[in-house]
């Protein structure tokens, strides 16, 4: 299957890799659990995608993972989130959002949540990954 190229304005790396350097404690806890294939797949950390930069995505997936902070709490910040989501959406993109708490606090839950996700829309989910661990 050929990987299906998402356009991003350009750019966007520069501070995409500025938010690698500058990560919060819960994305770098979560992506210890997730990178090197440790689930089975190859995700990415702050991915340009479209003119967003999204915190975790898999193209294997087609999945986004996003950890939102405080300042997601906002009427205002839930409304841009559901739009951006949409906009991701049409090219067939799932957003899976945590908060910042919860993957600092319910690591298991978070995995769990991400594995049932990859199990219910693979229909041969890779082996190189443990994701049994998180059932």
């Amino acid at each position: 299957m050929r990987r299906k190229i998402i356009p991003y304005h350009p750019s966007l790396k520069a501070i995409a890799k500025k938010l690698r350097n500058d990560a919060t404690p819960g994305e770098i806890m979560l992506w210890q659990e997730l990178r090197n294939n440790k689930l089975g797949y190859d995700f990415h950390r702050q991915k340009p995608l479209l003119n967003y930069i999204v915190d975790f995505y898999c193209s294997e997936l087609n999945l986004v993972i996003e950890l939102d902070g405080r300042y997601h709490s906002t009427e205002t910040q839930a409304t841009v989130d559901t739009l951006r989501d949409q906009e991701l959406a049409t090219y067939e993109l799932t957003v899976l959002r945590f908060s910042e708490n919860e993957v600092r606090n319910d690591m298991f839950n978070v995995l769990r949540t991400i594995a049932n996700h990859i199990k219910e829309h693979t229909p041969y989910p890779s082996q190189e990954g443990n994701i049994c661990g998180y059932r």
